[in-house]
């Protein structure tokens, strides 16, 4: 289960301290996912950040405890091997880096923290093969450097198949729809869906309800002001298609 309790979060060299997040308080119990919606400037965003422990933000106040554990003061990579994952908006190329090399040396790495034996490369070929055919992950996709000449929705794609090899506990997933077409935000979110799991929990960052048309919340939260403002079921997201976040962005935060 994720817990977050009272936190605030600030770039970590703004010269003027000005808080990002003011409060944020959160559940999303293991086997569910939630979405966490708003308006731009909301926090969404710094929220993944600082779940994944981007070491340009600093947390001022509060907590973050993933099944009971306190995570605040582990790095990126130990949040990893903890079991958190998170699938960015915008995807980088790393030309001269090939695909399965990365993922290789990802898990491999992940697997060594956890105490678990390394892949032999037949296993891992083994392995990445089948869950890329589950994900529809092309063969010529995982010959190419990461991510250099793919489509949007590829970038997004191989995302989820990143997050299915590494199989994390806690994904979280910041504007996946963001830059994609409805075929694509199709497409990965149908990837996305199959990872559901009675073990995982997943928090879905997005502006618009149409990505949860596919990765069907069992919780939306508004985020507006650096706090969680409202919280419903997903019929939440449909209200806020029709009217927008206005009744939000004028409440103090």
């Amino acid at each position: 289960m994720l817990e977050i309790k009272n936190l605030h979060a600030r770039i970590a060299d703004d010269e003027n301290g000005t808080e990002i997040l003011k409060g944020i308080n959160l559940i999303v119990p293991t086997g569910e996912i939630h979405a966490i919606m708003g308006p731009n400037g909301s926090g969404k965003s710094t929220l993944a950040y600082v779940l994944a422990g981007r070491d340009d933000y600093e947390v001022t106040s509060g907590d973050i405890l993933w099944n009971g554990e306190s995570i605040l003061e582990m790095s990126p990579d130990e949040r990893a091997a903890k079991g958190v994952f998170l699938a960015f908006q915008y995807p980088m190329e790393i030309p001269g880096v090939a695909t399965m090399t990365f993922l290789r040396a990802a898990l491999n790495s992940v697997r060594k923290k956890r105490g678990q034996k390394e892949m032999t490369t037949p296993e891992f070929l083994k392995f990445v093969r089948a869950k890329a055919a589950e994900l529809g992950v092309s063969d010529d996709m995982l010959k190419r450097p990461l991510n250099v000449g793919f489509s949007g929705g590829e970038k997004k794609r191989m995302e989820i198949l990143q997050m299915a090899v590494l199989e994390p506990t806690l994904c979280v997933l910041d504007e996946t729809d963001s830059g994609l077409d409805i075929d694509a935000i199709r497409i990965v979110s149908e990837g996305a869906t199959k990872l559901r799991s009675p073990d995982r929990a997943m928090l879905v960052i997005t502006h618009y309800q149409r990505l949860l048309n596919y990765i069907v919340p069992d919780k939306v939260h508004v985020l507006a002001k650096g706090v969680i403002q409202k919280t419903g079921g997903k019929e939440l997201a449909m209200e806020l298609e029709k009217s927008g976040y206005a009744e939000f962005t004028g409440k103090a935060a």
